[in-house]
């Protein structure tokens, strides 16, 4: 009786928006990115990209491109 219940709740939930993003360099090949730059979202977070092809290479393999904590790996430090 509750799981339907439940279920409609999850499915009428909205959806959390994303962390903008922060970063100044593509996290898959580092070229500059400016705020108009394409952007995709992963795990809950948009990155900024450089150019059409990152996006499928950063949504394939994320964990090659970014920190555990969502930090690209070729951020400066």
């Amino acid at each position: 009786m509750l799981a339907p219940l439940f279920a409609l709740t999850l499915l009428a939930a909205p959806a959390a928006k994303p962390l903008p993003a922060t970063n100044t360099t593509c996290p898959v090949l580092g070229g500059k990115v400016t705020e108009s730059s394409k952007t995709v979202t992963v795990r809950g977070r948009e990155y900024r990209l450089c150019c059409a092809g990152c996006d499928t290479n950063l949504l394939k393999d994320p964990d090659k491109y970014l920190q555990k904590d969502g930090t690209p790996k070729n951020a400066k430090k």
